[in-house]
Formats: C-alpha cells, structure tokens, sequence
C-alpha cells in the first residue's frame, strides 16, 4: 500500500462499529440481563456486520476492488457456510442462531485483518483477507450446539465429540432387571404421583432437614447414566418412573428407588429433536394404583402396567385431535383426575377413561402451550385449568366443559398457583410478569375478576411456590420473592435457574440449580440467604427434582442420582 493510501484509509468508522456491535452482543446482556437485552445482543450481530459492510464498501477509502471483493467474500462465505453447518446450529432458531453468532467474530476479524495489513501490498492485503474471512466464517461449520441454556444463550461445542445420548447409548450393557422382593402395592397412594408432587404445586410437607451440610451433607444413594428429555419423576412405593430418548426409541424407565437398578423399560418406535432443547420426551409420568401413564414428545399416550411395563392401552393424540406436533414437541404431564387421564394436546385438552382408554372429550382449543393440566378446587367444584396461549381455561373434569376463563395471552408455560378460596397467581412469561384473579361461583354462574398485575415476577419456565402470603420464583434466573398482597418485590437473590420445592414446615426453598446444584433458601419475606450448597449432577438441569420423604431424586439429559437428605427433629 501505497503512503497516500495509509494515509486515507479510514479505520474508525469500521473500529467503532465493531465496538458497539460487541457492547450490545456479549457486554450489555450479561451486565442487565433480561429478555430485551438478550433479544438486543442477538441481532446485534447481524446489524454490526451490516454496518462493517456498508463501512468498507463506501467509507473505508480502501482501492475498489478490495472494497467489493470483500464484500463479495464476506457474503459468499456466509452461504457457502451455512450450507455446510451441523444440523443443530443450522436450524437453530429458524436458522438465524448462526449469522447471531457468527457475524460478530467476522466482523471482528475483518477490522483486525484491516488494520494489521494497511502497509502490505495488495497482493498480500487480497490474499491474507481471504484467509481471514474464510477461518472467521467456516469455522462456525466444525461446531454443533447441544441447545440454549436458561437465558436463551446456545452450548457450542465440537461437531465430532460424541454427545451425552452416544455416550450413554455406547457404555450401556445388558444391564439385569432389578428382582423386586415384593409384589408393588397398587392399592396404597403414590407419594409422588408424578409432575411436581401430589398436588403440582411443588410443596411437601411432613419433613425437616439440616441445613448445615458441612457437617451433615446429603448422602449419594445411587447415580447412573440416563438418556436425554425433561420429564421428572412419578413414584409409587419402590418404584421410580421417567421418560427419556435411547437412541429411536421413546422410553418410559422403570427403576427401583432404592438401588437404582432397571425394573422395565418399555419403547416406542419414535423420536423427537429441536434444536433449542435437544432430543427426548418433555413430559412426567403419572402414576395411579396400577398403572403408569406417560405421554411422548410426539403424541403416543401410553398406560403401562406398573408392575412389568405391560400396555394396558395406547393412543395418539395427533390422530385423536387433529393438532400437529408442536415446535417443542409435547410438553405436558397427563393428569389422573377421578376415571380419567387428561392430557394437554397443544392448547387443547384431551380425555380418556382411564381404564380403557376410550377418548371421552377434548377441547377447548388455546392455541399453543407447553403447560401441563393443572387440578384445582374452587367453591368446593372439581376442574383442571390449562394455561394456553389465549390465557386460562377451566374445564369440568366429567366431560370436559368450560368453567371459566381468562384472557391473557402468552400464558402458556408455567403452571398456576391456588392462593387462599377462589384466588389464583397465573403467569404470562418473561415480559409481561405475574398476575392474581379471584375466581368464584355463585348464582349459577362463574366469575373472574383481576386484582393486580405484576412484574416483579416474571418467570419463564421456571414453575413458582406459595409460601406465607409470599411468592418465590425465578425472574428469569434470579430467585426472587413477591408480596401476595399487591405483588411488589420483596427481595432479589441470587442466580440459579433450574426448579425448585418448597418444605412447608420448615419454610425452606430445595433449588435444583440449572448447573445441577443443590441450593437452600429459606422462604423468609424479610431477606435472601443461601444457606446450603452441594453439586448434585452434572450437565444443563431443567428438570424437576422429586423428594420422597428424605429421599431426593434429581436428573437431566445425562445423569440422575438420589441422595438421602439429613433429617431433623427440630
């Protein structure tokens, strides 16, 4: 290069761009965390590059033919690379995940390359910027994403390292069936009946721990491999019941809680993926007197002995209902309420009588949702609310018919919350927060009206608990407590993720954090503090966990384990 043209290469505006794309990228979002920082931060990549772009075509005063040759390259390796990319990262977010990522490393490398070379000559300048853009670029093709985390950010890592279902599906054996001592008591109530307790509302009552685990940590019963899904645990005396993904199958796993050793496992010939949160089934088991009821990720509802795994009966509820399989995939936990299983379908409700599995009714249709059938009893009525995309629907559970409802669009994910009487806390996700109704029935009719809206609470995915007037949750990933009365913030922890269950008579929150640590916080309004840590599993943790008397099971897509937690008298 010539002096004059060092002289009139304009680098600034191209510097600048470059700093302001990875400020809003990676900087901002992780200082002020939040759903509009995040969203800001990923198209932000695409918009710096945009602007790098427009910089070197008509501001940078570099010769015409680098101008656009760079650009030319620069777009021309986005392409050739998305044609190329792992499966995982092209289809992530529609597609968009890898020019969110990618653009702000080539933009990057671009201005670098830009300025280090300013006094070469042309032919080292072309040939080194092709180089640049091409490893900048193409790199991105040697990753894949094994999915996002709580806060929406993607795990990359190599393409060719096996992932934890090839692991786990490579090191497994003909492992035997546990011999069970006994014949189950199918009679007795299961005292983990399936998606986050006897009552879904993630509280137990009936135990007390220590909470000095320096001196008295939980104790490791078992841990053993497990395939990849979300589903939690549904227990019933001895037996232990999930799903999970084993390579094309779809399987409900009978263990033993004891030991931990295989009882059954029965298979379906299917099997779902997305990119967000990988392979695998999403939904809990449900377990009543003899039977266990699962539904998969794409719509087989089975109702399995729970003695051997033996099919009392199975449906579709695809072809039952006409809805199509979900982005997602099916997420919901069927619910046993009275003769029938009702399991959520999309937005809509489906039944069946439990015994034989003839559909009874279905409706009505929400639009979308990833929650589960939520039982509830007001005014001494029966029914089961389903959050949906349109807001919450209440049903009658003998056939199905509409209670009331409530209005309130993106209410799809986290499951409801009965206050006192007739009052419910319903969420409508990260952006808009939390909000208390009271529902009441009189004069032949039903009534809903709204107390109040908040946002000092805004959970995601992340189911809440009641506790004392109080509320406590995860805003986002942050625990925080909120005030029942008027919904305003009592306090703001720490950030953990993951689920959580409350121990009623000791007023003491159990975190499984999304990194597989177990967290104590007491469920005090006055003030946040951790009182316990311990690394329970490895691996991003959304599942629930499942505590059965001082038992606590814990898993993910890798690993579950059960620890005996230290009981108290006190």
């Amino acid at each position: 290069m010539t002096e004059h043209q060092e002289k009139t290469l304009r680098l600034w505006p191209g510097a600048a761009a470059v700093v302001l794309q990875w400020l809003l990228c990676f900087v901002i979002p992780r200082v002020i965390p939040g759903p509009v920082t995040m969203a800001v931060g990923l198209f932000s990549g695409p918009l710096g590059m945009l602007l790098v772009v427009v910089w070197w075509a008509f501001f940078s005063r570099a010769p015409r033919p680098d101008r656009w040759g760079g650009v030319l390259l620069a777009v021309g390796a986005l392409v050739l690379t998305f044609i190329v990319l792992h499966e995982s990262v092209a289809s992530a977010m529609m597609g968009m995940t890898f020019f969110f990522y990618a653009t702000p490393f080539s933009a990057l490398a671009f201005v670098i390359w830009a300025a280090a070379t300013r006094d070469s000559s042309a032919l080292l300048r072309r040939m080194t910027m092709v180089v640049t853009v091409v490893l900048a670029t193409g790199t991105w093709a040697l990753f894949r994403t094994e999915g996002m985390d709580g806060d929406a950010k993607f795990e990359f890592t190599w393409r060719w390292t096996p992932t934890a279902e090839e692991r786990f599906l490579a090191s497994a054996v003909e492992e035997p069936m546990a011999v069970l001592t006994a014949t189950p008591d199918t009679t007795a109530t299961a005292v983990w009946p399936g998606f986050r307790g006897p009552r879904r509302d993630g509280v137990v009552t009936g135990i007390r721990i220590q909470t000095n685990w320096s001196a008295s940590p939980p104790v490791e019963l078992w841990r053993r491999q497990v395939g990849p899904g979300w589903s939690s645990f549904a227990v019933h005396g001895d037996l232990v019941f999930t799903q999970e993904q084993r390579g094309d199958n779809e399987a409900v796993s009978c263990y033993q809680l004891s030991t931990g050793r295989p009882v059954w496992v029965h298979g379906d010939p299917v099997r779902f993926w997305e990119s967000h949160a990988g392979a695998g089934p999403r939904a809990t088991p449900a377990v009543s007197d003899s039977r266990v009821y699962a539904l998969g990720a794409t719509g087989v509802l089975n109702a399995l002995d729970t003695a051997d795994g033996t099919v009392a009966w199975s449906r579709n509820v695809v072809s039952d209902t006409g809805v199509k399989v979900p982005h997602w995939g099916f997420a919901g936990s069927p619910l046993v309420a009275g003769d029938v299983v009702i399991a959520a379908v999309h937005g809509m409700l489906a039944a069946y009588d439990r015994i034989t599995g003839q559909r009874r009714w279905s409706g009505p249709d929400g639009g979308s949702c990833y929650s589960s059938p939520h039982p509830l009893t007001i005014d001494a009525v029966p029914q089961v609310v389903l959050m949906s995309k349109t807001g919450a629907v209440s049903v009658a559970t003998a056939d199905g018919t509409v209670l009331w409802e409530h209005a309130w669009p993106r209410a799809r994910i986290v499951q409801p919350a009965l206050i006192t009487g007739g009052d419910l806390l319903l969420s409508a996700g990260e952006q808009t927060g939390i909000r208390r109704i009271t529902v009441a029935h009189g004069s032949g009719k039903w009534t809903v009206e709204e107390r109040w809206t908040s946002r000092g609470l805004k959970p995601y995915f992340n189911d809440f608990v009641i506790h004392n007037d109080h509320a406590f949750g995860f805003d986002g990933a942050t625990l925080v407590c909120v005030a029942l009365d008027d919904g305003r913030r009592r306090w703001k922890g720490a950030r953990y993720g993951g689920q959580l269950i409350l121990l009623s008579d000791q007023g003491l929150l159990l975190v499984l954090s999304e990194k597989g640590e177990l967290v104590l916080v007491p469920a005090d309004p006055n003030g946040f503090k951790e009182v316990a840590r311990f690394p329970a599993i490895t691996g991003k943790t959304w599942n629930h966990p499942a505590l059965i008397g001082d038992i606590l099971l814990v898993r993910n897509g890798r690993e579950m384990a059960a620890f005996r937690l230290p009981r108290t008298d006190g």
